[in-house]
């Protein structure tokens, strides 16, 4: 919007071709979405505090947990209007990528709001079934594909993804591309869902995740230097850098107020919405192995409840009698258990999710 404003006026005003470049429009996104949650943070908690919208804390959970009973939910909002903003403002919106990620966040955005809305209003402690926000998932991962199919971008690597470590190497899925979209789209929503359990703990990682794929974003999206990387180039990609840094920027300032302790939580209006914006991404950058690595911490998360499962059942059918692989799952209620501080439990995490982003650079060269 302003971007299309600006550089029209480049010819009469030099200073105006500035926005002309991608780093200083990401830069800038990043700051406006950091400042936006600090500044609509306060007024957003003391809505949801005077409309009595509070926190369930399931009885299943650790102990320690109920004394967050009643903390304001749904701040997932405070992310999306700083992000959607700096990204209208600074991007190039008649880019399909810009249009296909937008289209995401919001899809899932509305979706996490039904699912608040209904535990938080209605009562309801389920919230939205479980198989309507997973058909929502897989709806947006076939519109995704689609929408792919149809853009001369991607006209030869259509259905293609990079693999990591290997030097100008691609699988082509052929038909099976879709069913990679909706599990890549479906994964990384449910994921940080389940991630986000402890005080700034998933908008840490997230901020993470997308300052990774800032990076990867702008490097997809210039030629030389996909080239001197052996990387895909894909035309427009690094308006997608736009994107992610202001998601960071947004993530950052929102941990201001979701650090321990929280004095807002995400809910499904942010989990689900950040991560489908994750998971779409790595779609669109034709990086969705790499997710794996970047995300690795999400992807733990998410196995040790697939692990949790499976072991109690398979120990049930053996001795009739299920047990646990985890004190608790997602993983780190079960480091929680064991004794960690959930401070320490969160720091170590990020600790962990920095240095798998950083490994995941290093693909980059190790080829």
């Amino acid at each position: 919007m302003i971007h299309q404003i600006f550089t029209s006026l480049k010819d009469s005003y030099s200073f105006f071709n500035i926005f002309e470049y991608i780093t200083f429009r990401a830069g800038i996104s990043a700051i406006l979405a950091l400042l936006l949650s600090f500044i609509t943070g306060p007024w957003v908690i003391h809505i949801l505090h005077k409309n009595q919208i509070g926190e369930e804390i399931r009885l299943t959970g650790p102990k320690s947990h109920m004394k967050k009973k009643g903390t304001p939910t749904m701040g997932g909002v405070i992310i999306l209007m700083s992000v959607l903003l700096p990204t209208l403002l600074f991007s190039k919106l008649n880019s399909p990528l810009i249009q296909i990620i937008l289209f995401s966040t919001i899809w899932m955005g509305i979706i996490g709001a039904a699912d608040d809305y209904l535990k938080v209003f209605k009562k309801i402690k389920k919230g939205l079934i479980a198989r309507y926000k997973m058909a929502g998932q897989i709806l947006l991962g076939c519109i995704i594909s689609y929408w792919i199919f149809q853009l001369p971008e991607f006209s030869t690597i259509s259905t293609k993804i990079s693999i990591p470590f290997l030097k100008n190497v691609e699988l082509d899925l052929g038909l099976l591309y879709p069913l990679m979209v909706v599990l890549v789209i479906s994964g990384t929503s449910n994921a940080v869902n389940l991630t986000d359990g402890l005080d700034g703990l998933a908008a840490g990682l997230l901020a993470i995740c997308f300052t990774v794929f800032a990076a990867i974003a702008y490097i997809t999206g210039r030629i030389d230097y996909s080239n001197y990387l052996n990387i895909l180039y894909i035309p427009g990609s690094g308006e997608l850098s736009i994107f992610c840094s202001a998601m960071a920027g947004a993530c950052i300032g929102y941990l201001w107020y979701n650090a321990s302790p929280a004095q807002i939580f995400m809910g499904d209006t942010g989990s689900l919405s950040t991560g489908a914006a994750l998971g779409a991404i790595a779609v669109l950058l034709k990086k969705e192995l790499l997710l794996f690595i970047i995300g690795g911490v999400f992807v733990f998360e998410a196995m040790s409840v697939i692990i949790q499962i499976f072991y109690f059942r398979l120990t049930k059918i053996k001795t009739g009698n299920g047990k646990r692989f985890f004190k608790m799952a997602p993983i780190h209620h079960h480091f929680e258990l064991a004794g960690w501080h959930e401070t320490k439990v969160v720091i170590r995490f990020w600790i962990i999710g920095l240095l798998l982003a950083l490994f995941s650079l290093t693909t980059f060269k190790i080829r």
